[in-house]
């Protein structure tokens, strides 16, 4: 019997090495994906001692440029539907946030992945671009970091477009297998140090309301960036700090006219927390897509973006509204 259980003690093992070899995926440096995942016009700046993957596109002498910021995970290439439509008439700005897609991670003596440290930091990249005021719109946590820099600095906000955005505390249906690992003081090490293409593909199918739009390379574009030096370990930071709620109250005080935009099958941020936004924005109005997920402007951008050019149309404002 001992012989028995040796036996299958190593076989157990040997399997779980298999396991850990076969999914272990090392941090890629950024100089191996700038290739695929930067080409023009994609640029990178400094931003309080960071590299800041950007792109900058559109006319230069737009008054009042649009501003695009990803959501946990993502990246700037989550608009390009958006960037396309909207660049030929607009100045459109997008860039990757610190420890997320091809933009430098925080030291560990600086990380702080809170929404109103975010909200500093677009702060300071815009300041660096010379953006005075600006059109600012978010997904998830990139909303949050939108209507925190609303009250931040109210100068620098014209309007808000919020996508399935983050910041009010709600119970999620379903949460991407990754978001859950990644979260876990007991797990954390496999999104860390482990990492397979399946796992991801899962993350995204969560979020999406129609699956099969997930492609191959939309995996691929995941996949990779989450690989690159950093962001594993800042998704753990990210994720473990997270405090639903937190400052939330401070709602009451963005004026901007709000666009809330929001997917009817989100199962991560769930549509009721739109009337949330709804409620305590005075100057909103909300669209839902009943089909769509947490990432409607990347899911079905020709939609979602067509609102986005009526709401940026200055003959329609949200009820209320003040004159920019």
């Amino acid at each position: 019997m001992l012989k028995w259980f040796v036996t299958l003690f190593a076989v157990c093992t040997l399997g779980l090495a298999v396991v850990v070899v076969g999914a272990y995926e090392p941090d890629r440096p950024l100089d191996s994906l700038k290739a695929r995942w930067a080409p023009p016009p994609s640029t990178f700046i400094q931003v309080d001692g960071l590299r800041v993957h950007l792109r900058d596109e559109g006319p230069r002498d737009d008054a009042l440029p649009i501003v695009l910021i990803h959501g946990t995970s993502a990246s700037l290439h989550t608009w390009e539907g958006w960037a396309e439509a909207l660049r030929g008439t607009r100045r459109v700005v997008r860039f990757d946030l610190p420890g997320i897609g091809l933009t430098d991670a925080w030291t560990a003596q600086k990380a702080d992945y809170s929404g109103e440290s975010y909200a500093r930091f677009a702060q300071k990249v815009l300041q660096t671009l010379g953006i005075s005021r600006a059109v600012v719109g978010g997904n998830s946590l990139g909303g949050e970091i939108a209507w925190r820099l609303a009250v931040l600095a109210p100068p620098m906000v014209d309007r808000l477009i919020l996508v399935d955005s983050a910041g009010p505390a709600f119970m999620p249906k379903s949460v991407p297998l990754g978001f859950s690992l990644a979260r876990s003081p007991y797990l954390n090490w496999i999104t860390e140090h482990l990492l397979t293409r399946s796992l991801v593909k899962a993350s995204i199918t969560n979020v999406y309301g129609h699956p099969e739009r997930v492609t191959p390379e939309l995996v691929d574009r995941y996949f990779e960036l989450t690989l690159k030096e950093g962001n594993r370990r800042a998704l753990t930071q990210r994720l473990q700090s997270f405090v639903p709620g937190r400052g939330v109250e401070s709602l009451s005080e963005v004026q901007q006219p709000t666009l809330i935009l929001w997917g009817g099958q989100d199962r991560l941020i769930p549509p009721e927390v739109a009337q949330f936004f709804l409620t305590r924005i005075a100057h909103s109005r909300l669209i839902v897509y009943e089909d769509l997920g947490h990432v409607p402007q990347e899911e079905d951008p020709p939609r979602t973006v067509r609102d986005v050019l009526a709401f940026l149309s200055p003959a329609v404002r949200p009820s209320g509204a003040p004159s920019p």
